[in-house]
């Protein structure tokens, strides 16, 4: 018995020491903006303010910030220096995509984009950080004698053989009502319109990962005629076309469909096919502000437009480090396995 509860001293020990290196090595990644990245947003401060409003942000985890190297930078600044969008002495300066933060220090931290005029339109962070919480440690299992193993033998329950069943004569079934020969009406199409805020949070600006920001965006949605799409951008530094698949494709502006400069842009689906909408200030739409869709008559679904997107240059955005899933299944499975070996040795 002394042997066995040696044993169980060593693996409750055991057990602890991998349940304080799960804790330990536990760290969240954010991505900055999500999907928007980090940008002038369309709708000013209110949007990484939104963002980081519903997280919590402890020690040892990772900020991203993904943008446009040569367009943005991250700067950490002081309480003052955010309020006033001050530039001039950042505590820290990362000019190169993606800047990967690791949090450090409890207490408020402050981010801004240190180009003119970039903070003051909103591209500004402010987060709360607190202490990680410690994982509790497992008090000392008591050893408890497994009792020994009972034989239930089941009284037999005496079954009665059923008594002959009176036969009745089968009947008939009655004659059913003659199947209809007229086909049920067609589905009328839906007659309600939907509108579609292009980019949602994001809105219409040079995405910080490219043309596959809108296409990722247009994947899954349904146009009809009818609909509207709405693109909100900042006025002067944007506009919406429409152009041909062809310039679609070759990001030619001198030629539109239609061109509007004022936002909201409020473009109502008038007709059926593929519709494309490039931003025609200098080189937006190489760098992946861009959208094509399919826009149905409203009865029937169509696939994505085959219209290869415009080429994008790379702005060396990576995908955020992998999370710890891998080190959880490790430690689930060393602690199954130490469990088995606890109650093979209760039972000798």
């Amino acid at each position: 018995m002394a042997g066995i509860l040696n044993m169980v001293f060593l693996v409750a020990i055991a057990i602890n020491s991998l349940l304080l290196l799960q804790g330990s090595t536990a760290q969240t990644v954010h991505v900055v903006g999500d999907g928007l990245g980090w940008v002038i947003p369309p709708n000013g401060a209110a949007a990484y303010t939104t963002w980081a409003a519903n997280k919590t942000f402890t020690v040892g985890d990772i900020l991203v910030f993904n943008f446009a190297t040569g367009r943005h930078d991250v700067a950490q600044v002081t309480k003052a220096n955010f309020d006033s969008c001050n530039t001039n002495s950042p505590i820290s300066l990362t000019s190169t995509s993606p800047a990967n933060i690791t949090l450090s220090a409890v207490g408020e931290h402050n981010y801004i984009c240190n180009f003119t005029g970039h903070c003051s339109s909103g591209q500004k962070l402010a987060i709360n950080v607190s202490a990680s919480s410690s994982t509790p440690t497992i008090p000392s299992p008591v050893p408890v004698q497994a009792p020994a193993p009972q034989t239930i033998i089941p009284s037999p329950v005496p079954v009665s053989a059923p008594g002959p069943q009176p036969r009745t004569p089968s009947q008939a079934p009655a004659p059913g009502p003659a199947p209809s020969t007229i086909a049920p009406p067609a589905p009328a199409p839906s007659s309600s319109s939907m509108t579609f805020t292009v980019g949602d949070s994001l809105g219409w600006t040079v995405p910080s990962n490219g043309a596959i920001a809108y296409q990722t965006w247009a994947r899954g949605k349904t146009f009809r005629v009818g609909d509207a799409l709405v693109f909100n951008y900042v006025n002067g530094s944007h506009d919406v076309a429409e152009v041909t698949k062809q310039d679609y494709e070759s990001c030619n502006t001198s030629t539109t469909l239609s061109l509007n400069s004022n936002p909201p842009t409020i473009i109502t689906l008038s007709t059926s096919g593929e519709h494309f909408y490039i931003c025609t200030v200098g080189g937006h739409c190489s760098a992946g502000q861009s959208l094509a869709i399919n826009v149905t008559d409203g009865t029937t679904a169509m696939s994505p437009p085959t219209a290869a997107a415009p080429s994008t240059p790379t702005n060396g955005a990576t995908p955020p480090p992998p999370s710890n899933s891998a080190i959880s299944l490790g430690v689930a499975g060393l602690l199954v396995a130490f469990l088995s070996i606890f109650l093979t040795l209760l039972n000798y």
